[in-house]
């Protein structure tokens, strides 16, 4: 039942609550991009792995988390003192930037169970698969806001669930990422990051 209401609220989430933006402007973003760099990369391809990857990224959801950086919906010391002078156009305009880059796919080893847990959920926790709001190969849906996962960093995607888990996230719509995530065990974060992160 639980498993039902959560497929249900991705469903709605893909009919309903698209993030709206203006389209921006990609070379402009590329101009007000530079302060990016330092942990983004200049094509949006974090070279650590404590940072997303920007590139390929879904311009819609890019635009989102700056505009909750900015509204104080997420909350981070560097991001949000960053995103907090920025106006609609400036994050319009960065987000087009990042997203027609392409991102690099990381060489990971293969992972069963996060392949299993990815593609078929944990149904006697009422976990979903990953792959029913995220897509077979990760790419995400924009109408919906949903992200892409591909090529992420496998730390990065750890923290980011783990973040959901602790609360210490809490910007998904209708609270969907912290109720799945807060179902998985460590091991099942560390196995679905690792194979979530070289889906191409």
């Amino acid at each position: 039942m639980t498993k039902s209401i959560i497929m249900g609220g991705c469903i709605a989430l893909a009919v309903s609550t698209g993030y709206a933006q203006a389209q921006g402007d990609a070379a402009a973003g590329k101009q007000k991009s530079e302060a990016c760099w330092g942990c983004h990369g200049e094509d949006g391809n974090a070279s650590a792995p404590i940072f997303p990857k920007l590139a390929g990224q879904h311009a819609s959801y890019l635009a989102k988390q700056l505009s909750d950086y900015r509204a104080q919906k997420r909350v981070d010391p560097t991001m949000s003192a960053m995103a907090a002078s920025l106006s609609d156009a400036d994050i319009a305009d960065l987000s087009a930037y990042f997203a027609r880059h392409r991102v690099k796919i990381e060489k990971v080893e293969p992972n069963a169970l996060g392949e299993k847990i990815f593609r078929a959920g944990i149904a006697d926790k009422g976990v979903p698969a990953c792959a029913g709001c995220h897509g077979p190969n990760g790419a995400g849906n924009p109408l919906a806001g949903v992200p892409s996962l591909r090529g992420q960093y496998a730390a990065y995607i750890n923290k980011t669930l783990n973040d959901y888990r602790t609360g210490e996230r809490n910007n998904a719509p209708n609270e969907i990422m912290r109720t799945i995530a807060s179902r998985l065990s460590e091991a099942e974060i560390n196995a679905v990051a690792d194979y979530g992160s070289g889906l191409e």
